[in-house]
């Protein structure tokens, strides 16, 4: 059901036992599931103290202000962008800090997988700003949780809010794998050389280009190269091309020579040969056996 507000622009769902019965015996939603999700903005005088705890563990998202919680005989005090992850059956007090109340995102989950996120359970945990933390992200995989429980309870929606609450978990225990995403790739010599050849397959660049476009010299690019993708940069720039001509070859009607100009090979002979070298199979074979399948 829905709670009636207790926050201005507070939203809560708790989902209903009979619900709960079925998602503990449900083979996805078994493995994690919501029984309560909401948030509460700006929460003035929030408080709660359970002396037995709760049946379910209790995450709690600090999005702006500041809160405390006592746990385990120890007070934590948790703040913008910090987390706390109660765990079920034991006992626990926490609230609003009187002069700047939190805004908090929470939800109580249970399941048979609960034990994947022990690591993170117990503790502040801090999301460090920086350009590619994901804090929207974050918060829309909690909004998508709650906006498909709101739809309903049907198999499909409960089965779905599982997957979406399991990567919403993974988002806080895995944090800089979930920040990977994000990264600015041109802070990264050899992510930033690639994009330059992917830009360039079809002008006649050299490895000098490359190496200069980066600020290298060539063999400190080449020893990077190899040190990351175990193959010189010569040879991922071949790459790149012959997976441009699959590409043409299976999408246009463009001759083998054709391509073999536009990728800047000496001529269809030079272009025949590397792609074999690269394929196993001839382009004319390549063209016949994939661009024939996907017509």
């Amino acid at each position: 059901m829905t709670i009636p507000d207790g926050f201005k622009g507070e939203k809560t769902i708790v989902t209903p036992y009979y619900i709960r019965r079925f998602q503990s015996k449900n083979e996805i939603t078994r493995q994690l599931y919501v029984t309560h999700i909401g948030y509460y903005p700006d929460a003035h005088y929030h408080f709660r103290e359970r002396e037995n705890g709760a049946p379910e563990n209790i995450l709690i998202y600090c999005d702006k202000g500041k809160g405390w919680i006592e746990y385990n005989n120890e007070k934590f005090i948790l703040s913008e962008n910090q987390f706390f992850i109660l765990p079920a059956n034991e006992k626990h007090v926490y609230g609003a800090d009187r002069r700047d109340p939190w805004s908090i995102y929470w939800l109580h989950f249970r399941g048979d997988n609960v034990f994947m996120f022990s690591s993170i359970i117990g503790k502040v945990l801090s999301i460090d700003a920086s350009d590619n933390s994901r804090y929207r992200d974050r918060i829309q995989l909690f909004d998508e949780i709650f906006q498909n429980l709101d739809m309903g309870y049907n198999p499909d929606n409960l089965e779905y809010i599982t997957f979406c609450l399991m990567h919403f978990m993974a988002s806080l225990k895995y944090i800089p794998q979930y920040r990977e995403i994000k990264k600015v790739k041109e802070k990264d010599i050899v992510q930033s050389s690639i994009l330059f050849m992917k830009d360039n397959l079809e002008t006649k660049i050299s490895i000098a280009d490359i190496a200069r476009a980066a600020g290298y010299s060539t063999s400190r690019l080449n020893a990077l190269f190899v040190q990351r993708t175990s193959i010189s940069p010569f040879e991922y720039f071949n790459q790149l091309r012959i997976q441009r001509a699959c590409s043409y070859l299976q999408f246009t009607e463009l001759k083998i020579k054709e391509i073999a100009f536009r990728l800047n090979y000496y001529d269809q002979f030079h272009f025949s040969k590397a792609f074999q070298k690269e394929m196993e199979i001839t382009p004319k074979e390549y063209r016949f056996r994939y661009q024939e399948k996907f017509r």
